[in-house]
């Protein structure tokens, strides 16, 4: 079976797609004039491997139908990031790796150039971070590619949610080998600022994380968490989530307790979906598409 990218952006209803951002105030250029080059990668996040129950009955299949969706296409990422929470959590240690283990083994048949992870609250809280590292090694780092700087940030093997002052001083020292007109992704779990405390829908610090990223005048953050689309601007800054591979949840306050949707047996999938993004290297200029599960435009 071949698959274009067009189709492979439909097919993966189940997850979040990201190549870039589409709200004011981000642009992939690069600094002095010269256009980053073209390239996009696929954003999943909230795979909580291990979970079972009500909320998806398909819990076993979802990652591995994703796996062979992406591998199925013609039109391959530069490389596929996992925004956390790739487990589900658990008070058994050694059920905590062996369901890391599992999860390694078959995101591992990925066919892409790269793989990147980063630890969710149901990944690392428990143990501040030491199995995850173990199987995916470091909680935070960055990376420069085709002209972006990418930055990954770990605001959850702390269990108060906070990056820590020890990270933003590394962060900081990141950032100041940058231009500050220079292309910038930065990736989390949670959300940097206060989407929605009451539900754990913050960063204990990220304020402060905010406040060292502001001056950068072409960033834009990706994280998950919150198991849904969600598009917010902090100044200049563009803040978007990714859906859940899982299981979608409630929009912030709209329900007394957060649990997850119910499973809709009639309609699969309600309450995922996929974003599709155009980045032209040339300019920085990007388009952004949001279809639901069925391939439909909304």
């Amino acid at each position: 079976m071949r698959i274009d990218r067009r189709e492979l952006m439909k097919l993966l209803g189940l997850g979040g797609v990201v190549l870039g951002s589409g709200l004011p105030g981000f642009s992939l250029a690069a600094s002095k004039g010269k256009g980053a080059e073209d390239f996009f990668f696929l954003q999943l996040s909230d795979t909580h491997w291990g979970f079972s129950g009500p909320p998806n009955p398909e819990a076993d299949r979802t990652l591995k139908q994703v796996v062979q969706v992406v591998n199925a296409s013609k039109a391959k990422p530069d490389f596929v990031v996992f925004t956390g929470d790739l487990t589900h959590t658990t008070d058994d240690d050694a059920l905590r790796r062996k369901r890391m283990t599992e999860f390694k083994t078959i995101v591992s048949e990925l066919r892409v150039p790269k793989t990147y992870f980063l630890p969710g609250e149901h990944d690392a809280s428990l143990d501040k971070g030491q199995a995850y590292q173990e199987h995916f090694g470091v909680l935070h780092q960055s990376f420069q590619h085709k002209g972006v700087h990418f930055i990954a940030l770990d605001n959850v093997s702390d269990p108060s949610g906070a990056v820590g002052d020890t990270q933003i001083d590394w962060l900081k020292s990141e950032l100041a080998k940058l231009d500050k007109d220079a292309p910038i992704v930065v990736l989390t779990h949670r959300p940097l600022f206060d989407l929605y405390p009451q539900w754990d829908w913050a960063t204990a610090d990220g304020s402060k994380v905010i406040s060292v990223l502001e001056p950068y005048r072409h960033l834009t953050v990706f994280y998950g968490h919150i198991h849904q689309e969600n598009h917010r601007m902090t100044g200049h800054i563009a803040h978007h989530s990714a859906k859940s591979l899982m299981f979608p949840l409630p929009a912030p306050g709209s329900v007394p307790k957060r649990v997850a949707v119910p499973w809709d047996a009639e309609h699969p999938g309600r309450g995922l979906g996929y974003r599709e993004v155009e980045v032209a290297g040339k300019d920085g200029a990007v388009t952004l598409e949001e279809y639901d599960v069925h391939g439909a435009r909304v």
